[in-house]
């Protein structure tokens, strides 16, 4: 084929694995290509992609400039729209033997937050309703934190008159301007870094931050300084609790400024949205939760680096909305939706693994 003849065919794929509920497709150099769906790896041909095979599919889709930079830094990533309804998220790189991509299908519609599975929807609702402090989204890769995010975002587009400013690697998720005036920056493209974005964000007049990676020193530096100062900061990180997602946080300052910043965050924090996503006994997926809202106890829990205390407050601040992944985890269990082996691989104290039979 030449070159337009492979990219039209290549576009008709990609077109038919999102119509198919394909999560992820993946050309590599060495290896038979295949997608994720459902969370389950199934090849789609026995034939083994030689190292030419793989850079001219990974690249045919490329303008130049984009093809100069993937040679150029050996990674790439981009968002591609084919139509309206197809958008991916595209992570393209070099390993031993030859290029490789993968191809992420994001949703083509804006989500929203009461149809995600999340649970106590209306406390989650209640921490977009401040308007200054830090909210944080959390979960491993593959957790839907993109998708929840961009709900979150789309909740205060309908809710509120505010100016957005969204800070993402790269931008998935296309907000239409509703009740606020939403600017999306892609970093690589619109900025070069995320702390650098959010350093200029703070000249541009926002009245919300929505940060697509905490990280660094500087990026969460910036963001708890934004949160103190009349803003409201959605940002997420790559955890699996609210005590390992504080502990991260706090932990990446050095220990001079340890006091300090521990009673930022203290008083800034407004909640920890925690998420993981479970393959269900339907064959689909399912969404278990954690949520740590902000109270008292929890502002001296934070002031006083004492985190292990977080998981009692939790379990005693249900009235304010909290829960904790483990019993989120058993509920779903309880229901029916998960397996005792899938329970059973997220919980971790004896007495919630008790709850699980066989």
């Amino acid at each position: 084929m030449d070159d337009k003849t492979l990219a039209e065919q290549l576009r008709d794929f990609l077109v038919f694995c999102g119509d198919e509920s394909v999560s992820d497709l993946h050309l590599c150099a060495g290896a038979k290509p295949f997608v994720r769906k459902q969370r389950e790896l199934s090849f789609i041909s026995d034939h083994v992609l030689t190292e030419e095979e793989s850079l001219r599919l990974n690249t045919v889709l490329l303008a130049k400039h984009q093809k100069d930079d993937y040679f150029a830094h050996k990674d790439y990533d981009f968002a591609l729209a084919l139509d309206a309804s197809h958008r991916y998220r595209v992570n393209l790189m070099f390993q031993k033997d030859g290029s490789a991509g993968c191809y992420r299908m994001v949703a083509a519609e804006v989500p929203e937050i009461d149809k995600l599975g999340l649970k106590n929807v209306d406390t989650i609702k209640k921490l977009l309703s401040y308007h200054n402090g830090l909210l944080l989204v959390t979960g491993p890769v593959g957790a839907g934190k993109t998708t929840t995010l961009a709900a979150l975002v789309n909740e205060l587009n309908k809710a509120r008159k505010d100016h957005i400013i969204t800070v993402e690697d790269p931008v998935e998720i296309v907000h239409q301007p509703l009740g606020c005036s939403v600017t999306q920056r892609q970093v690589g493209t619109h900025t070069r870094t995320f702390s650098s974005a959010l350093k200029g964000a703070l000249r541009e007049d926002p009245d919300i931050m929505a940060i697509g990676e905490l990280r660094d020193l500087e990026t969460i530096e910036m963001a708890i300084s934004a949160s103190e100062t009349g803003h409201l900061v959605i940002g997420m990180m790559h955890t699996s609790d609210a005590s390992t997602t504080l502990n991260r946080l706090l932990d990446v300052f050095p220990p001079a400024q340890q006091t300090q910043i521990r009673s930022s965050v203290a008083e800034s924090l407004r909640g920890v949205l925690c998420q993981r996503i479970l393959p269900a006994l339907d064959g689909g997926l399912v969404l278990a939760c954690e949520i740590l809202t902000s109270n008292p106890a929890v502002a001296s829990l934070i002031r006083e680096g004492r985190m292990q205390g977080l998981r009692n407050v939790m379990e005693t601040g249900v009235k304010d909305g909290m829960c904790l992944m483990e019993n989120s985890v058993i509920e779903l269990y309880k229901a029916g939706k998960i397996s005792a082996e899938v329970a059973r691989q997220n919980v971790t104290t004896q007495e919630v693994m008790a709850q699980i039979k066989d």
